[in-house]
């Protein structure tokens, strides 16, 4: 099993996530992305490739490809926290049956570029083990993020 952080569009695997994460799980793999959704995503796939069953932490943009990973590879990915995932993207389609994988979702009451209005109903069409948490913070969930219970989360 192997641990997998995604990173949003404007940020790097060495942003303030990846950075929290390469401290307390440092073989977590943290890999940088550029390019079109569909170049992350071969990317990604490349990166994958050789791994086993994954448990992958998705921030905004890096959520998405979480998803997307998820509903091309729903045997691998044993287990997404979405972080305000940008399931609103205007390419972005729930898959036509319920994904079963343990899906944690927190989104911030306050986001204004993931909407909880826009990304909860399209997770709720895309997950069938969904857990949904709406949080007193904004889009970066710099004020939470922290302090969820990652030793929990990320075990194997």
């Amino acid at each position: 099993m192997k641990r997998l952080f995604l990173h949003g569009l404007d940020s790097s695997g060495f942003g303030t996530k990846g950075r929290f994460f390469a401290e307390r799980f440092p073989d977590m793999l943290r890999p940088d992305f550029d390019g079109s959704l569909s170049e992350r995503l071969e990317r990604l796939n490349r990166i994958v490739a050789d791994e086993g069953a994954l448990i992958i932490v998705g921030s905004s943009f890096g959520g998405l490809m979480a998803t997307c990973l998820a509903k091309d590879q729903p045997e691998r990915c044993k287990r997404l926290i979405l972080l305000a995932p940008a399931l609103n993207f205007k390419e972005y389609r729930p898959p036509p049956g319920k994904l079963a994988m343990e899906t944690l979702l927190v989104i911030g009451r306050h986001d204004t570029v993931t909407p909880p209005s826009l990304v909860i109903p399209a997770a709720e069409a895309t997950f069938a083990n969904l857990e949904t948490q709406v949080v007193e913070d904004d889009h970066l969930l710099h004020h939470t993020f922290q302090d969820l219970d990652w030793q929990h989360l990320l075990r194997f």
